[in-house]
């Protein structure tokens, strides 16, 4: 329960917000981060997205960086990140 002094969240709306999403390493894995990212913002362009491997080259992590319009919207984005079996963390 939140209060008028309290917020639920301390982000201020909209914000450059990024997504951080890591799983095993898998050729479109960062076209499906994007993909479902892009389900609740559509404003993400191709240099807002960064892809790095692991040092073995087992794992990917995927960052896009979106402008989020509320704790709604990433709630959601979250949600639908970690309901997808190839991902295995979304911070």
């Amino acid at each position: 329960m939140t209060t008028p002094e309290q917020p639920d969240t301390l982000l201020e709306f909209p914000c450059q917000y990024p997504v951080k999403v890591m799983g095993e390493s898998h050729a479109d894995f960062s076209d499906l981060v994007v993909k479902i990212i892009r389900r609740h913002a559509d404003d993400v362009s191709d240099n807002a997205v960064r892809t790095r491997q692991s040092s073995g080259g087992k794992y990917s992590s995927v960052t896009v960086t979106i402008t989020a319009t509320s704790k709604a919207q990433l709630d959601a984005i979250y949600q639908d990140l970690t309901a997808e079996p190839r991902v295995k963390y979304a911070l």
